[in-house]
Formats: C-alpha cells, sequence, structure tokens
C-alpha cells in the first residue's frame, strides 16, 4: 500500500501519469496499475483521466494531504532511524567554548562512517560528575582535570580583559594591569581562584561566566575575562576594559574516563586534536 500511496501523491504532484512514472522509475501501465489498486483499497475514484489531461477529483483531493502525511512519516521514520543507528557521544563541555564543541561535532558528524555528537553545556562540577556517573563520553574540563579522568588535547582561552560595572573608576582606563586589582572583589566562575592577582576571591560555582557578569552588574565585583566573551556580550551594564595581567589565561582539556574507551571516543579525541589545530 506505502508504494501505491507514494504513486499517488506522484501523480497528484505532476497530474501527468507519464511524467510521475519516470520520476519513479516505473513504466506507465504499472503506475496506471498502482492507481488502480489504490482506488479500488479506498473505494473511491482518485483521478478523472481523459486523453488530454489528468486531474484529481474531489476525493482524491480529500485524501491527498492524508497520503502526504503517511510518505512524510515514512522519511521521518527512516531518518530517525538512521540517527539511532548511529554511535553517538555525549560530549559536556563550558558555554566558554561552545563554539569548539559545535565544531567537533561537525567534524564527526562529516566523516565516514558518520558518528553523532550530543552536547551538553556544564559546568565544571556537573561535567565531572556527569562524567564520572557515565551519563557523558568525555568532557571539557578546565585543568587540572580530577584525577581518576585521563586528559589530552589541551588548549588555553587567554584572559586579557576585565568586566567592571557601568559607572566603574576603572571603566575609563585604556588598560588595567594587576597592581590595580589589589582591594577589588574578583569574581572568579569555577573552583580556583586566579593565580597571580591581587584583591579578594568570590567563586561563582558551575563556571558559568553569565551569572558572574550578572554579580558585576549588581556591583558585586569586577570579572577578568577571555575576549572571546567579550565579542559576544552586548550590555548596557557591564563595560570591559584591557587587561594586562601577566599571561593570565584558562586550561582546558578534553577528559574521559580510562574504564570507558571505544572507537568512538578516540574519534572524538582526534576530532578536537584535529580542531585545535585547524582553528
Amino acid at each position: 500500500m506505502l508504494r501505491e500511496i507514494h504513486c499517488f501523491t506522484r501523480v497528484a504532484d505532476r497530474l501527468s501519469f507519464s511524467a510521475a512514472a519516470a520520476d519513479l522509475g516505473m513504466s506507465q501501465p504499472a503506475m496506471s496499475q498502482a492507481i488502480t489498486r489504490l482506488e479500488r483499497a479506498a473505494g473511491v475514484r482518485l483521478f478523472q483521466r481523459t486523453a488530454r489531461e489528468v486531474r484529481l477529483t474531489a476525493e482524491g483531493k480529500a485524501l491527498l494531504a492524508y497520503a502526504e502525511q503517511v510518505i512524510d512519516s515514512v522519511r521521518a521514520f527512516g531518518a530517525e532511524a538512521a540517527r539511532l543507528a548511529r554511535p553517538t557521544i555525549h560530549l559536556a563541555y563550558p558555554p566558554l567554548v561552545g563554539a569548539l564543541a559545535a565544531r567537533i561535532a561537525r567534524r564527526l558528524a562529516g566523516r565516514s562512517p558518520a558518528i553523532g555528537v550530543e552536547l551538553r553545556a556544564a559546568g565544571r562540577g556537573e561535567a565531572a560528575r556527569a562524567l564520572a556517573d557515565g551519563e557523558v563520553s568525555a568532557a571539557i574540563l578546565a585543568t587540572p582535570a580530577p584525577a581518576p579522568f585521563v586528559t589530552a588535547a589541551r588548549f588555553h582561552v587567554t584572559v586579557d580583559h576585565l568586566a567592571v560595572p557601568a559607572g566603574h573608576r576603572l571603566e575609563s582606563w585604556p588598560r588595567v594591569g594587576a597592581a590595580e586589582l589589589g582591594g577589588q572583589v574578583l569574581l572568579t566562575p569555577g573552583d580556583r581562584p586566579w593565580q597571580g592577582l591581587p584583591g579578594r576571591t568570590r567563586l561563582v560555582p558551575g563556571d558559568d561566566f553569565a551569572a558572574a557578569l550578572d554579580l558585576v552588574a549588581a556591583g558585586a565585583g569586577v570579572l577578568p575575562i577571555p575576549q572571546l566573551l567579550v565579542r559576544t556580550v552586548r550590555r548596557e551594564d557591564v563595560r570591559f576594559v584591557p587587561l594586562d595581567a601577566g599571561g593570565l589565561r584558562i586550561t582546558y582539556a578534553l577528559a574521559w574516563s580510562r574504564e570507558r574507551v571505544t572507537p568512538e571516543l578516540m574519534a572524538l579525541v582526534q576530532a578536537v586534536q584535529d580542531a585545535l589545530w585547524t582553528r
């Protein structure tokens, strides 16, 4: 019946038995027979046929939408079945490196055979827990990663700006040095203070720079931040000032459990290394 329904939608689209048959790689008599079988099964006439033209009957018009839904559902079934049959990697990543995570997913989807990647934005603590519990296959973590995990493909994100609330005394400075941070409250996404900077540290849970920027706007402190984020943030209540803090940076690495190594995981490691090399 599915073949006959497909023939019906094609003839309805082309209003020509011969053209529809050519589209589907069939002979015209085979196409006519398929439509006849469908009309008998449905108990209605689908087309009015003359020597000059083919037209849908009122019943054919009424049934066409249902036939198209059947075809769409079959296509969706096939696409979802193919997706489910494809090996899938679950990757947790901090939002700061979301562009890299997306590039990795595209690389794995484009390889042969393709590997699907389910991305999960997560702070360091949540990502480490999900990795330990087997909820994700790998995670991009700020280093040092927790001891049980294997790491590779390290890379650095330079922290070269300071986020201050609008109206702060530092907002008009052309550049802020480390010495000017003395007496400031330094907001720190994650569980480690900024190394080598004066000032009082206030930790912001979960590697969440967006939440830290809300605190900046509220006047709770200032935030060292990578230019990578500065380019994407548009806020009237926060200002960004270049920061010269002696090579301040955040180091990340891909981490995974040594007990859960698979060919797909090794392909992920290679994809991360390739993405870092070509960026």
